[in-house]
């Protein structure tokens, strides 16, 4: 099964299956009837491209109920150190985050529910990040928590002095202050 389920309720890595021969590679880099064994029947409505530098910091970032998104990730070149936050109170994970390392090399591609902040660093010169997203963006109802919040105390395998942050996202408040909609439910 491509998809594997991690600590995390509802967040899944996909790995899929890459055939390899003589002329490259070919993969399904998503397939619904392949979600759907696995439980996932989200319906993607929009698909999201960004480049970036070496050291760039984007998130981390989410949209407020109802207009939360889920997201499909993946590196189609470089390499990015992907990191979520789960604000869905209640959970057995709340206020902890996950990270992993999705790259056009492993070909690793993140499922990420709404309930989670998300956001990732450029490990490689360049990097160029595809997602899919679930709902549409609504600028009305985009929020942000601090990358630098010291009480999550999160890894960005990227120097201080190498960082390149937005200044909007410079501006996000910490965890304890953010404004949060989520309420973890379970099936």
């Amino acid at each position: 099964m491509p998809f594997i389920a991690t600590d995390f309720p509802g967040l899944f890595i996909f790995e899929p299956v890459v055939l390899h021969d003589t002329r490259g590679y070919f993969f399904e880099s998503y397939n619904f009837k392949t979600a759907e064994v696995a439980g996932i029947n989200t319906v993607f409505v929009q698909d999201n491209e960004a480049r970036s530098v070496y050291g760039v910091v984007r998130g981390l970032h989410y949209q407020l109920l109802p207009y939360a998104q889920t997201k499909f990730i993946r590196a189609i070149s470089g390499s990015i150190l992907d990191v979520v936050l789960d604000i869905r109170k209640g959970s057995p994970t709340y206020g902890k985050h996950f990270s992993i390392e999705l790259s056009s090399e492993n070909k690793k591609q993140l499922l990420i529910p709404p309930g989670f902040a998300h956001g990732y660093a450029v490990l490689t010169p360049t990097a160029e990040v595809l997602y899919k997203c679930d709902a549409y963006y609504n600028k009305q109802a985009e929020e942000g928590i601090s990358f630098s919040d010291p009480e999550l105390a999160i890894d960005w395998r990227i120097p201080k002095s190498q960082r390149i942050i937005s200044e909007k996202d410079m501006q996000h408040p910490s965890f304890a202050q953010c404004e949060n909609n989520f309420i973890f439910k379970t099936n």
